[in-house]
């Protein structure tokens, strides 16, 4: 049962994040917050698989990365349920809309970016905990590893206020379908992985 979860997560996270990229290329943004909810509940899952699959002595690292998967899950369900919700069904003051208004570069946009950097230390921890099978499981690992170096910008960038309103939404969009192109494999790999873990 443990490892259909595990498949199952990475398959649901797999097409929640093509959804996510689909809706970014054709600005159908509803979708893509949406979407982005699909992506933190099946990533908290999959995250909780690693854990569970790790061997005795990676427990730790991979109890750490279901801890950061948690308050990653629980920022980005919060900021994106308030655009479904309040910011899309409300007449919000034009001082509400600046801090809540996610197309606005405000306070619900700089949560979601300290969201991203939470998620990358959780892929760091859970990287640590991969069990080696194939070659696939290698790339697996190294690719968890290394999004783990999204936090430094995730968490830096909104403190130097680098996206703004009037910022072109082109250049959000690039950076975003980068990160849909390096997290499928990542999708993939783990469905893969967890195929071949022993319950």
């Amino acid at each position: 049962m443990s490892r259909k979860i595990g498949i199952y997560s990475s398959i649901i996270n797999l097409i929640a994040i093509i959804v996510f990229s689909i809706s970014m290329l054709f600005n159908f943004d509803y979708v893509s917050y949406f979407s982005s909810m699909f992506i933190a509940f099946s990533f908290v899952v999959m995250i909780c698989c690693y854990a569970y699959f790790a061997k005795q002595k990676y427990k730790l690292v991979g109890y750490i990365s279901v801890v950061f998967a948690s308050i990653y899950t629980t920022i980005i369900l919060l900021v994106y349920f308030a655009q479904l919700t309040t910011v899309r069904l409300d007449d919000l003051t034009q001082q509400a809309n600046r801090l809540l208004d996610f197309q606005q570069c405000g306070l619900i946009f700089n949560y979601d970016l300290l969201g991203y950097a939470i998620m990358a230390l959780s892929t760091f921890f859970a990287g640590l905990t991969i069990n080696i099978y194939a070659k696939a499981d290698k790339w697996l690992k190294y690719l968890l590893m290394v999004h783990g170096v999204f936090f430094i910008s995730c968490l830096i960038t909104p403190m130097f206020g680098v996206f703004k309103t009037d910022s072109p939404t082109w250049i959000g969009v690039i950076v975003l379908e980068c990160w849909c192109v390096y997290f499928c494999p990542i999708s993939i790999l783990s469905c893969l992985h967890f195929s071949k873990c022993k319950e």
